[in-house]
């Protein structure tokens, strides 16, 4: 599901840049360590580009293959990439199916990234399988997350669109992420009384 205008904006804004740099990045390096020596990262729902950078900077990524339902986001991601030449790769498309997006079912990677993107897909547990499909053993998932708890609140319901059923708490993320062998293993932190859920889970097949 693309988002509205009001959280396009948000996204592309130095404030959400700012979270990403300074709490999202850090907690994921605590809870699940750096990556491999140029380890081959996956990141759904890239926006703007930025933490594709951030997975290139500051996580070391080797190469980052990166992903967005909304071509305008491509299209900006693009230009703040471009610099990082082959070290990245863009598509659009749906993380539902990675193989229709990428072009190549046998790819693995090491790491799956993604900032807050899966609660706007609706079927959301089928891109928790995508993404445990496209794992390597052993591979990890670092995710930051918005549970139904905040997608309740007047704040979300009046500024964004998101769909409004089989939406997700905290518990049910994780439980969805353990029926597809991701393991979590308690590195995870729930935020707000359970509105928000940030973490790593590791690919046990």
């Amino acid at each position: 599901m693309l988002m509205n205008q009001v959280e396009t904006a948000l996204v592309n804004s130095p404030p959400r840049r700012w979270l990403q740099r300074y709490y999202e990045v850090p907690w994921m390096r605590r809870l699940g360590g750096p990556l491999p020596p140029e380890a081959r990262v996956l990141e759904l729902g890239c926006g703007p580009g930025y933490g594709t950078q951030l997975l290139l900077d500051r996580f070391g990524a080797g190469h980052v293959n990166a992903i967005d339902l909304d071509p305008a986001m491509i299209t900006r991601a693009q230009r703040r990439l471009a610099p990082y030449g082959q070290r990245v790769r863009l598509a659009q498309g749906s993380a539902t199916d990675l193989h229709a997006t990428l072009g190549d079912p046998v790819y693995r990677y090491d790491a799956v990234f993604e900032f807050a993107i899966i609660h706007h897909i609706p079927n959301w547990a089928d891109a928790l399988a995508e993404i445990a499909r496209v794992l390597i053993p052993g591979g990890r998932f670092y995710f930051d997350e918005v549970t139904a708890l905040a997608l309740a609140t007047p704040t979300y319901r009046l500024l964004f669109d998101h769909p409004t059923e089989n939406r997700f708490t905290a518990e049910e993320f994780l439980a969805e992420l353990a029926r597809h062998h991701l393991v979590v293993d308690g590195q995870y932190l729930t935020r707000r009384r359970g509105r928000y859920v940030l973490g790593v889970a590791t690919y046990r097949p």
